[in-house]
């Protein structure tokens, strides 16, 4: 089963890391993310530029309606994501406790959506 492993963080905390702190974090992610694909659950990952960058996008009475910013204020926001191959929820759940983004904000764990077809 996929899982995608949500990485929530504060924008304003990761701002006011120096260089030397976000290089740190960095290498973190890169012995995390080398160690998940080595043992096989790896299947997607990347961060995300800060929310201040993002677009929000709604269609109301057929009119495309865009928004800079995201759909709405938070503590904390969507800073990257791991899409992973699970035998389960159990499996996922240990891989998200990992992350080295779990140390200071959250990691959203949800099934991805199996479609018959």
């Amino acid at each position: 089963m996929q899982y995608l492993l949500l990485i929530y963080r504060s924008d304003a905390e990761y701002g006011r890391m120096n260089a030397d702190d976000r290089k740190a974090l960095s290498a973190e992610y890169g012995v995390y993310t080398q160690s998940i694909i080595q043992s096989g659950h790896f299947k997607a990952g990347d961060g995300l530029q800060p929310v201040s960058t993002a677009t929000t996008v709604r269609v109301r009475d057929g009119k495309t309606l865009t928004t800079d910013g995201p759909f709405a204020e938070t503590r904390e926001q969507l800073g990257g994501y791991y899409l992973v191959d699970a035998k389960d929820l159990d499996t996922a759940l240990g891989l998200a406790a990992r992350i080295p983004g779990a140390k200071t904000g959250s990691i959203e764990v949800r099934p991805v959506m199996i479609y018959d077809k």
